[in-house]
């Protein structure tokens, strides 16, 4: 075929597409072999649409083609046999075997032979290598990664992963530019020539020069834009626009102009294009145009030709096409793509890569401008944070706090004194990224200076409005960076950057201003504000007023933003009454050029949008994340992030549009990523696993406070297990004084302000929370041990009569995440098997024994003795894999390295410690150090060592290198504290692998793990009774302690300081069979 053959079929392949023949492009891509269309086939293998795949392959490759396409087919052909096995359809994963999979057995007979014998296992994944398969999502996800990567090495596949670039409604442009000629070359060409076929060549026929125009001619017209494209009809030459004042300019925005005189200013409206005259304009604004739909000459439908007019040159129309006469096909309609390539829902960001837990809800985030995964969040109780989300690690963080409260104004000492605390209402970033600003819910505007990591440094405190500062943004008026605010106040204010000074006020807004958008075009620069009360204004840097005044549509709260390339201008917001519009504006009349459907009527809050790579507009609105392609007013698609998301989540699409942060109800924000960005996360997530093996748990620290990491639990002597998490918002006083605070704090501070006054929050009632029940159809027995897996998806319990129960949440439409929650039970799982996970308790006392368990990191197995032998379980299957050393002595307490699944760390009753090695049955090293029996062990991966405790509340830092012992100290007891032979002492390593918390029944401590430092120590009141368990959250931020009565306390991790109380009567019924035991 030759070039201009094959340069046809990608125009036709444009123009199908543009019409919506999916389908029809699919088909012609594999027919012709010209295009391999990577987004489709995602889609294809994301559906596990396994026909159409290979069918589509087909019209590339063959499966012996290559070495790459081999590996291709067999991966496709080896999923789809899984995914029969997984469904227990072993019929049709007999018929994959036979018609798909036998043709590789010729390449490798003993591949082959093992596909085969997974056919005998109960559950595939006990075999090793595919002990990691989760669900068939995740393992379709994890294998277009390696297809895409398959692909893109093939020859087979070289120069047709890449749609060629040129613009749009080509094909369309070509056929406009021959009817054009064959007008030219009319006898008597007509000036609204009528064109009603392609089929065949026009001609003009004779006129009497006394009928009027052909009715077809209207619509054509219509179809037409006037500036920067094609001419009315009739016109032979460019279109001369003439040059108009600014005020001009703007007159189709102002419904009320302002009385104050402006000077008149030269050089172009600012940010809207220029326009013929104001009074149309005036008319426009009023009568806004429709498209022309009723015209029965055109196959295609017509659009506004405003819908053209703001156009950028590289998605217009072509330079060539300028100066034609003539338009008789219409450019793309709203649904059409503008873009050079084909466009799909594949490119929006819908996977779930990091969920990060904040601590507190977050109300704000910024994407850094150039480090693409760098994460800045702001929440409800003044913290702000930098995350880099590819490695889930919080980099940076700072709480709310005055610098200097002497310099602040005296109305904000007054605040501040009544109620120290204050919201982050905006974070964001400079151009360069190398300052953030944070808008605070009291006066203040913080900037920080960054220089990477955790380097941030105080740069600028700015008592910027009275009252709350609702929006902060960076420009460059005159190339000098100043800092834009907004607030209650009803102004907005400029900033120098580097010094602080006030710039400018703009004075002239009738209610709280909302938010603000700077922009510049044409070397103009300017400022769009919009207020409460759903007032747009625009402004100049010069003090002489708006230049803007009009009304929001709904009379909404909103804010507005521009498009990528700062061509087109949108906004978002909600009304009064709760309705939610989300529009595009035409600058030029100030009227609003599209009004984009799907937002809820009855929006909680305010809607927050986004825009990214000048295509997509997305805004969270009714607990999900709605997308539009910008050119079409119907919603494009929904993601729920995997559910947890509140009402309205804030949103932020990094610059290139590849990851997409949202806030979560559960003090958390979840990075969304498309193909582009999932490459990313897993990039610089495979960069830290290189030098760090710190894991990441990303179950929500408040879901069940009673649940420990030690394997230890605080929960009752009773049957039954109680999963709760906090509802209501915790009080915190400070200063003496009693007022809420929209959260408990959790954070960790470099001072604390010895002055604050911490009140203690109480919850006494079943209303302050929420509980569920566990349900339970085994034999009902006191649980003695509890844990969360590591995946956030089930609870484990170790029953005292040495049987194992686990809980799973299933993913529905309850429960979208399938994580831990109280809005959803819990399934108690068993294998089809039947059998449980039983520990041996022959000749065991179990008045006597120590339980204990501990979870390897993958969920996979689980350790774990009653008094008896050592069990190794498979948790897929509940098979004792194995078990070893009888006692005595008995183990009393257990860990699983951090880096190899097959050596263990066994506390014995003895009080020895034993490395055992599960492969080869064999105990590498005894470790002796302590006097009594060892009750808790935790490694650390950071520093390379195993702590051990012991019930002679001694600790012991162990070398894992050469397996000695390098420190050892015993924990202080308190005075007039009797100290108990049998207590327990437990240690858990923080996040940063460097802090640990040490539990004894007498207090909680944090130490410093390589010297054995004691950092701090919290005590509790005698009559408090003994402490029975603690455990860091997820996030190491809380610490939470159970007692014997049941009673949870909360503290903060870095200070241990208490903030809440929870009593059982909260989350359990009054009953005299409940018992609290460690």
């Amino acid at each position: 075929m030759s070039s201009l053959s094959r340069e046809l079929v990608f125009l036709i392949l444009q123009f199908l597409d543009e019409e919506k023949f999916k389908e029809s492009v699919h088909r012609l891509e594999k027919e012709s072999g010209f295009y391999f269309n990577i987004r489709y086939f995602e889609e294809c293998v994301t559906n596990g649409e396994w026909e159409d795949v290979e069918k589509y392959l087909s019209g590339f490759t063959k499966v012996d083609d290559n070495r790459y396409s081999m590996k291709i087919f067999f991966e496709i052909r080896k999923q789809k046999y899984l995914e029969a096995l997984d469904k227990n359809d072993n019929a049709k994963a007999v018929e994959i075997l036979k018609k798909d999979l036998k043709v590789f057995s010729t390449f490798n007979e003993d591949l082959f032979k093992e596909i085969t014998l997974l056919l005998t296992l109960p559950n595939f994944r006990e075999n090793e290598q595919l002990s990691k398969y989760g669900d068939t999502k995740s393992a379709r996800a994890i294998m277009l990664i390696e297809l895409k990567k398959l692909i893109e090495a093939n020859p087979l596949f070289r120069d047709k992963l890449q749609f060629p670039s040129f613009k749009n409604s080509r094909l369309r442009t070509l056929i406009n530019q021959s009817l054009n000629w064959q007008h030219q070359l009319c006898k008597n060409p007509k000036p609204n020539p009528d064109i009603k076929t392609l089929f065949v060549d026009h001609s003009c026929g004779q006129s009497n020069g006394s009928s009027g125009p052909p009715p077809v001619a209207a619509g054509l017209t219509n179809t037409m834009p006037k500036v920067g494209g094609f001419p009315p009809i009739g016109a032979h030459g460019p279109f001369q626009a003439a040059p108009a004042s600014f005020t001009a300019s703007l007159g189709g925005w102002m419904t009320n102009p302002s009385q104050m005189p402006h000077p008149a200013i030269s050089g172009g409206p600012i940010g809207l294009a220029s326009s013929h005259s104001s009074a149309p304009m005036q008319t426009m604004l009023k009568r806004p145009r429709t498209p022309t739909t009723n015209n029965p000459g055109l196959d295609f439908q017509p659009v506004d030709p405003e819908h053209v007019l703001k156009r950028s040159r590289p998605f217009g129309i072509p330079e060539e096409a300028n100066n034609l006469p003539i338009n008789i096909l219409p450019l793309p309609y709203a649904g059409q793509s503008r873009g050079h390539n084909m466009f799909s829902s594949d490119d929006l960001p819908k996977v779930v890569v990091a969920n990060l837990n904040q601590g507190s809800a977050v109300k704000t985030v910024d994407f850094h401008p150039s480090q693409q995964s760098l994460l800045l969040v702001g929440t409800n109780i003044g913290d702000v944070a930098v995350w880099e989300i590819g490695t889930r690690e919080r980099l940076a963080f700072r709480n709310f706090k005055a610098w200097d409260l002497s310099a602040c104004s005296v109305s904000l000492q007054a605040s501040l004194a009544n109620e120290y605390t204050a919201s982050v209402n905006r974070v964001t970033w400079s151009p360069d990224g190398t300052l953030f600003g944070v808008a605070y819910s009291k006066h203040i505007i913080h900037i920080y200076s960054y220089s990477g990591g955790d380097d941030v440094r105080n740069h600028l405190e700015i008592d910027a409005h009275t009252g709350y500062v609702s929006d902060l943004a960076f420009s460059r008026p005159n190339k000098q960076l100043c800092i834009i605010t907004c607030g209650e106040d009803k102004a907005i204010k400029v900033f120098d950057a580097s010094t602080g000074a006030k710039q400018h006020t703009f004075e002239g807004h009738d209610a709280p201003v909302y938010s603000v958008c700077p922009h510049f075009k044409e070397n103009i620069e300017f400022v769009f504000s919009t207020a409460v009360d759903g007032k747009i204004k625009a402004w100049l840097y010069d003090n002489m007023g708006p230049r803007v005044d009009f009304d929001a549509p709904g009379h909404s709260c909103m804010t507005m933003s521009y498009s990528a390339d700062g061509t087109r201008l949108f906004s978002c917001g909600t009304s009064k009454d709760g309705e939610s519009f989300i529009v595009e504006w035409n600058e030029n009349e100030g009227s609003i050029k599209r009004t984009y459907f799907g937002l809820g009527k009855r929006s909680v809050g305010v809607v927050q949008f986004d825009t990214t790579k000048n295509r997509i507009l997305a805004a969270g609105d009714e607990f999900q994340i709605k997308f539009w392609d910008m050119d079409n007013t119907n919603l494009m698609a929904t993601v729920d992030a995997e559910g947890g998301l509140p009402a309205s989540p804030c949103i932020r699409f990094n610059k290139e549009g590849t990851l997409l942060a949202v806030s979560t109800s559960e003090n958390g924000v979840k990075i969304l990523a498309n193909g582009e960005g999932v490459r990313l996360a897993r990039s610089i997530e495979g960069r830290k696993l290189d030098t760090s093996r710190i894991s990441s748990v990303t179950v929500s620290v408040s879901k069940a406070p009673m649940i420990t990491a030690f394997g230890g639990s605080c929960a009752p002597a009773g049957t039954s297990i109680n999963v709760g998490d906090r509802d209501a918002s915790a009080p915190i006083t400070m200063n003496g004084d009693g007022r809420s605070v929209p959260d408990v704090k959790s954070r960790i501070t470099d001072d604390h302000d010895k002055s604050k006054i911490w009140k203690l929050m109480e919850i006494n009632e079943p209303s302050q929370l929420r509980s569920l029940k566990l349900p339970d159809g085994l034999l009902s027995v006191r649980i003695i041990k509890l844990i969360y897996t590591n995946s956030g998806g089930a609870v484990l319990a170790l029953a005292y009569n040495a049987v194992h129960k686990l809980w799973k949440w299933q993913r529905n439409d309850r429960n979208t995440s399938g994580k831990a929650t109280t809005t959803a039970p819990p399934q108690l799982w068993q294998p089809s098997s039947g059998i449980l996970m039983t520990n041996d308790i022959s000749e065991t006392n179990l008045e006597e024994a120590v339980p204990c368990f501990a979870l390897s990191k993958n969920d996979s197995y689980v350790m774990s003795a009653s008094g008896g032998k050592i069990s190794l379980f498979n948790m897929m299957t509940f098979k004792t894999m194995t078990t070893f050393m009888a006692p005595p002595p008995a183990a009393t307490s257990l860990a699983f390295h951090p880096q190899d699944n097959n050596v263990l760390a066994i506390g014995m009753e003895d009080s020895s410690i034993q490395i055992y090695n599960v492969r080869v049955d064999e105990v590498k090293s005894k470790l002796k150090g302590h006097h009594k029996k060892v009750t808790g062990l935790a490694f650390s991966n950071v520093l390379n060592v195993l702590v051990s405790s012991g019930a002679d509340a001694q600790l012991c830092v162990w070398s894992t290198d050469v397996w000695e012992k390098k420190a050892s100290k015993s924990l202080p007891i308190p005075s007039g504290r009797e100290p108990n032979s049998s207590a327990q002492t437990r240690v858990q390593f923080h996040n940063d692998q460097i802090h640990m918390l040490v539990v004894h029944e007498t207090q909680l401590a944090i130490y410093e793990a390589s010297k054995l430092e004691c950092i701090k120590q919290w005590v509790p009141l005698e009559s408090s009774g003994p402490i029975t368990d603690a455990t860091y959250s997820c996030d190491s931020q809380l610490i939470y302690a159970s007692f014997e009565d049941g009673t949870i306390c909360v503290l903060t991790a870095s200070a241990l300081r208490l903030t809440c109380r929870i009593y059982s009567t909260s989350y359990l019924p009054s009953n005299p069979r409940y018992a609290y035991h460690s």
